[in-house]
């Protein structure tokens, strides 16, 4: 493990494996180096590429600075990426997929682009995220309900239906999604006005002229994939791939060599 300095003095840390083209991996919700898709994809990669995995702020071992805004992750990943030469290929999954895409959107440097399913509501074949999500999220973290927020962002942002979101307390996993629930407003925040129901603004990311990749998973809802087909029509130079048998849980070994094949 080490650490790089974030433009606010914010310590991130972060992880370093394998030998070639730098490759920067961004985590979703709830998700950090230790704990999430990104590590075991990590040592696939590795085999090709030189790879950083890093907690998000205020996760695991990365510091945090209030007050919390898009701009200081964004720096970040500034940080990481002059950490591995000046330019990357960059990778995010679920809200960390909209962060990197952001990320790129405001010019952070980097090669190619691939997105794993950002969780964007762009049609009604879904109920939309209510408006006020940031500020009940907010709510709850402020009050130490650490366990309520999960399952409110579980079930008003992720969707899931509400006897799953019931029974995950009850998971081997439920004590970590807790140690990290402070973070869920700051993946909020990044979404913005993405899960509202309404199409993409055909501008909206007009500066990511990178070459992208846009991935979902062919078992994924179908909210999710429109959204990712929506979201490849509007970036000016991005290719749409379904992975069959595929979720939002992606197995690791399935997307990598869709990764080696486009960051090559």
């Amino acid at each position: 493990m080490d650490w790089v300095t974030s433009s606010d003095g914010t310590s991130i840390a972060f992880d370093r494996v394998g030998e070639g083209p730098p490759v920067v991996l961004v985590d979703g919700a709830l998700c950090h180096r230790a704990s999430g898709p990104n590590g075991p994809l990590a040592e696939l990669l590795a085999r090709d590429f030189t790879v950083f995995t890093y907690d998000r702020r205020g996760r695991n071992d990365s510091a945090d600075t209030k007050p919390y805004a898009v701009e200081r992750e964004i720096s970040d990943l500034t940080a990481l990426v002059k950490q591995a030469g000046g330019s990357a290929y960059l990778y995010g999954i679920s809200s960390g997929a909209a962060l990197a895409l952001e990320a790129v959107n405001r010019g952070l440097p980097v090669e190619k682009l691939a997105l794993f399913e950002a969780p964007f509501v762009v049609d009604d074949s879904r109920r939309p995220i209510p408006a006020d999500w940031l500020t009940q999220l907010d709510e709850l973290v402020a009050a130490d309900r650490r366990g309520d927020a999960v399952k409110y962002f579980m079930r008003r942002g992720v969707g899931l239906p509400a006897i799953v979101v019931a029974m995950m307390r009850f998971m081997p996993a439920w004590k970590g999604l807790k140690a990290v629930a402070h973070t869920l407003p700051y993946d909020a925040a990044i979404l913005g006005d993405t899960g509202r129901g309404t199409p993409l603004p055909t501008d909206r990311w007009a500066a990511v002229t990178v070459p992208t990749i846009v991935v979902d998973g062919g078992k994924s809802p179908t909210w999710m994939r429109n959204a990712m087909r929506a979201l490849a029509d509007v970036l000016p130079d991005a290719r749409y791939r379904t992975l069959p048998g595929q979720s939002h849980i992606v197995k690791p070994t399935a997307l990598a060599p869709v990764l080696k094949e486009f960051f090559a």
